[in-house]
């Protein structure tokens, strides 16, 4: 990793507050409102706005050449010398490409979601890159929105330990190291509700459901120490976020204590004028600068009206000198004031064996194996003679990346095609056929040549599923089925008579309901990133052994969305007894026979696959569950185990889960919530009691006057390998005498 290096402006043991204080006292007006000014790398007249100082971040530059010289201009031609924030969406990976968010999820793992942010960080860090826009800790119910794929998933529990994970890997142990980069909680708050589906639309969220669901995974990284907040482009409840004093000033900072920067999202400042909040960009600026927005990204609203706002006392010189000197304070914990030039890259830092060696195992870990009929998987070459390699997907190393790889080259990715002929070499037969110019494309033209080399192979190895294009930001879709002729591409190999097994890249949940018959077996992959060839190929031919899990519901038809597993139980819950599937009818019936609950008429209420589930060549069975006592006290914690044994043939590992239940709320309360999650390695053959503690105040939500507290009461407990797993017992929280006189 090279050193930074440039003139000393002050010893690193530097008291921060004196100096940022002595720093601001030397700034006129114009340099305040600069530092809270972020310009795209190919702004008018860049150069010369940093030269007067006019400028504190930049973003979307990543050469290191580039930067290094504008960085210059900051610290030796400006008036102060004050260093620059390079800004870059660095997602899921710099070169070395990782599985986006939502496939890293899949792991339910820190350590591997921490480690893909920390050489995330080393790489851009090498290239001058000192903050990125991530984590997106958004809760994400509605798969039709394309940035999905950027998330964590649905759960608040999950989004919250992943995302803290991740904020560690971008940020280390110390900001101020040559390898860290500041991490920005994203987007603050609401904006995975967005109706519809839609990117950028409305979210109407009640305060208690706000608290319960959307906001944890923010306080959970604002109490982990992360840099920065980004607001969010969508209205909430009526007021945009980026002009929403409530949710930036009264939680964030008042209530959570929050001190660092908020960044507004691009252009969300002019947005405010579009929304219908405010008249013009004048009040566009007051509404953000008031409501708590410290930085502007890429539009000028702030560098164009705070000055008049000032001179009219509609905002005070106090309130930017607060702004500005959380800017400089960033600025200070990254090393920026003492060390802000960046060597020229280091050749072995970038897509490096080891950054490869965890990409590959990251996609691994990621992938979810979804069906596996008759034990189709693992293959053998050894029992394969013609082998057919068919999709749109299977050879191309630029749409493996998925969405937000900005700095990922497809050349630097081993395709699904590359990986397996390497890995059966001469041995099998490998015949490829695209089938489909594109995942999107509307026509049967490859499909003769796809049907050929089915015909005469033993097995057919399909990759199939999304271009990188259908998901991300602004990419959403109104179906979420496997886009263009897939199905049909499906059901003319399905008539060949050829095993089937399907290999799906996408950056969502996909209904595949119509076409899970016609396959052998699924492994979804999410889009893998640069090693996902390897990690697929080793996986279908069980080098490894599939243990993902679903970070979020699949549901069977995109009418029954939004579908989540930690849905409210209704006054009248849907169950098997009260089912009625309409199509089944086959006469007329009285509207008192249709079960009368909260179900589709078409559709079972289940979904295709729960939260949390995910196959693997073994079998593990869930026995003995107990609670280490049935009253727990307010303020204690109980035990709760299980004993899980690997009852199959290979060694492998399961993801344990724990979820609760509180029976009776001053609120309604979801069936089920998780609360705790392990994975852990069994052989064929070996048990392990795996025991969970639970502590009262983890039972905590926000109660009909916002207080956060534990209620007293009774509470059911599962563990399992997903969100549908029955195996549960009991406990009550019980108040103690202090705790009532309390």
């Amino acid at each position: 990793m090279p050193t930074k290096n440039c003139q000393l402006h002050h010893s690193k043991g530097s008291d921060k507050e004196s100096y940022v204080s002595s720093l601001l006292a030397k700034m006129t007006l114009q340099e305040k409102i600069g530092q809270m000014s972020q310009l795209n790398n190919d702004a008018e007249k860049l150069d010369e706005s940093i030269q007067k100082g006019l400028v504190g971040s930049v973003i979307n530059e990543v050469d290191v050449i580039a930067i290094n010289r504008l960085q210059k201009i900051a610290i030796q031609e400006s008036r102060l010398g004050i260093p620059l924030l390079i800004g870059r969406d660095v997602i899921h990976g710099f070169n070395t490409i990782f599985p986006i968010p939502l496939g890293q999820a899949a792991s339910w793992s820190s350590d591997i979601v921490e480690l893909c942010a920390k050489i995330a960080a080393i790489e851009s860090s090498n290239n001058g890159v000192n903050w990125t826009f991530a984590p997106m800790i958004d809760i994400s119910r509605d798969p039709r929105w394309g940035r999905i794929a950027e998330s964590l998933g649905e759960d608040p529990y999950l989004c919250s330990t992943l995302g803290t994970a991740m904020v560690k890997g971008f940020q280390g142990n110390n900001l101020s190291d040559s390898s860290s980069i500041a991490a920005c909680a994203k987007h603050f708050a609401g904006y995975g509700a967005s109706e519809s589906g839609r990117d950028y639309n409305t979210t109407n969220i009640p305060e208690n459901e706000l608290r319960n669901v959307y906001l944890p995974p923010f306080k959970a990284v604002a109490d982990a120490g992360i840099s920065t907040f980004m607001a969010s482009f969508s209205d909430l409840n009526g007021i945009p976020a980026t002009g929403n004093k409530w949710l930036l000033n009264d939680i964030l900072r008042t209530e959570w204590r929050y001190s660092g920067p908020v960044v507004s999202d691009w252009e969300s400042i002019p947005q405010l004028v579009t929304h219908g909040f405010c008249a013009d960009k004048e009040s566009a600026t007051f509404e953000a600068c008031d409501a708590g927005v410290d930085m502007e990204m890429a539009s000028d609203n702030y560098a164009q009206h705070l000055i008049s706002l000032i001179q009219n006392d509609k905002i005070s010189i106090e309130q930017i000198d607060t702004m500005v000197s959380r800017i400089l304070k960033l600025k200070f914990d990254l090393g920026l004031f003492y060390s802000s030039f960046t060597e020229s890259p280091s050749s072995t830092v970038h897509l490096n064996d080891f950054h490869l060696s965890h990409a590959k195992q990251a996609a691994t870990k990621s992938c979810v194996l979804l069906k596996n009929n008759k034990q189709t998987l693992p293959l053998s070459k050894n029992t394969i003679d013609t082998l057919a390699v068919i999709g749109p997907l299977a050879d191309d190393g630029y749409e493996q990346l998925g969405t937000w790889a900005f700095d990922g080259k497809a050349s630097d990715s081993i395709t699904c095609l590359s990986a397996i002929k390497d890995y059966v070499k001469d041995s099998v037969d490998v015949k490829f056929s695209i089938g489909m110019e594109t995942s999107r494309s509307n026509n049967d033209d490859g499909f003769d040549e796809a049907i050929n080399i089915a015909s005469a192979a033993n097995i057919a190895i399909m990759i199939l599923g999304e271009e990188a294009i259908l998901s991300g930001e602004a990419h959403c879709r109104s179906n979420i089925n496997l886009p263009g002729y897939q199905e049909e591409l499906i059901n003319a190999i399905y008539e060949t008579g050829t095993p089937i097994v399907l290999v799906i890249m996408a950056g969502r949940p996909i209904t595949l309901q119509p076409i899970l018959p016609k396959v052998d077996a699924v492994l979804f992959a999410w889009h893998p990133g640069t090693m996902g060839g390897p990690a697929i190929t080793e996986l279908l031919f069980g080098e490894e052994c599939p243990s993902g899990k679903l970070p979020v519901t699949f549901p069977r038809a995109v009418g029954q969305i939004p579908l989540y597993y930690g849905q409210k139980n209704t006054g009248r819950p849907p169950s098997e007894e009260t089912f009625v599937d309409i199509n089944t009818i086959k006469t007329k019936a009285p509207q008192t026979s249709l079960g009368m609950t909260s179900t589709h008429l078409d559709t079972h209420y289940s979904p295709l696959f729960p939260f949390g589930f995910g196959l693997s060549y073994t079998q593990f069975d869930y026995k003995n569950i107990k609670v280490s006592e049935y009253c727990v006290p307010m303020g204690k914690s109980l035990k709760v185990e299980a004993t899980i044994t690997n009852t199959g043939d290979f060694d492998a590992e399961e993801i344990v889960q724990l979820y609760i239940r509180d029976l009776v709320g001053s609120v309604t309360r979801p069936v089920k919530e998780l609360k705790g999650f392990k994975r852990i390695y069994l052989a064929a053959g070996q048990s392990e009691t795996v025991i969970f503690v639970i502590h009262t105040d983890e039972l905590a939500f926000y109660d009909r006057q916002m207080k956060f507290k534990t209620e007293p009461g009774l509470f059911n407990v599962w563990i399992g390998g997903n969100s549908d797993t029955e195996l549960k017992t009991e406990f009550e929280v019980f108040c103690t005498e202090h705790d009532e006189k309390i």
